[in-house]
């Protein structure tokens, strides 16, 4: 299902090129869950950021569903994000102005994806039946995250990109969130790349693929 090839990302830094990504092979298969660790810097957020497209690689290939996507204009890379692709990311993302309930439609609305059963039963899912009408600001953390999980998986993607998805919030929550997320990804067939810092919950994935200097160990 997302097939990467040789792919490379160097950044300048005081004049001096930083090779953050050496030529990195990767593959998730359709359904299948995959966590991505490495030590701080080795360039897991900036592997997610380019399957998302909202960075550009130096070299090689990104391949989702058939479509190469490497080379794809601004425009066609933020369909692919509103069509196909879930993210969350650490920081939840919410938009402040609107409810919990809007939120949780706002990207599959977007998409001309909303499917009424499918919002219900999210959330069901996610605990959210009694906070539809609260602001993100009324919100603990894991309630956040349960809405921002809820607002990817609502256009039913066909990647989940999850970048430190519980690095703010306590063990026992993240543990819960991440169950959570697990069973929806299964439900939509979806394929899931995580990346954490976290050996727990990497274990709780299919699989688990380290990046070292730059390339996938």
């Amino acid at each position: 299902m997302l097939s990467i090839r040789n792919l490379s990302k160097t950044y300048a830094s005081a004049g001096e090129p930083i090779h953050v990504l050496r030529g990195v092979d990767l593959d998730v298969e359709a359904g299948e869950r995959v966590a991505l660790t490495g030590e701080s810097g080795s360039g897991k957020s900036t592997l997610l950021h380019l399957i998302a497209g909202l960075d550009a690689a130096d070299g090689g290939t990104i391949t989702l569903e058939g479509s190469e996507i490497t080379g794809l204009s601004d425009s066609a890379r933020a369909a692919l994000r509103r069509d196909r692709l879930g993210l969350v990311f650490q920081q939840y993302n919410l938009i402040p102005s609107l409810s919990v309930e809007d939120n949780l439609a706002f990207q599959a609305r977007i998409a001309g994806r909303h499917d009424t059963a499918w919002h219900a039963e999210l959330v069901e899912r996610l605990g959210l039946g009694s906070l539809l009408k609260r602001y993100p600001e009324q919100l603990s953390g894991g309630q956040q995250q349960r809405v921002a999980i809820g607002r990817a998986l609502a256009i039913k993607p066909s990647l989940l990109l999850a970048d430190e998805p519980t690095g703010n919030l306590d063990e026992a929550t993240a543990d819960d969130v991440l169950a959570l997320a697990r069973d929806l990804v299964a439900r939509t067939g979806c394929g899931l790349l995580m990346v954490t810092h976290s050996l727990h919950l990497a274990a709780t994935l299919d699989r688990r693929v380290t990046l070292h200097a730059g390339v996938v160990t």
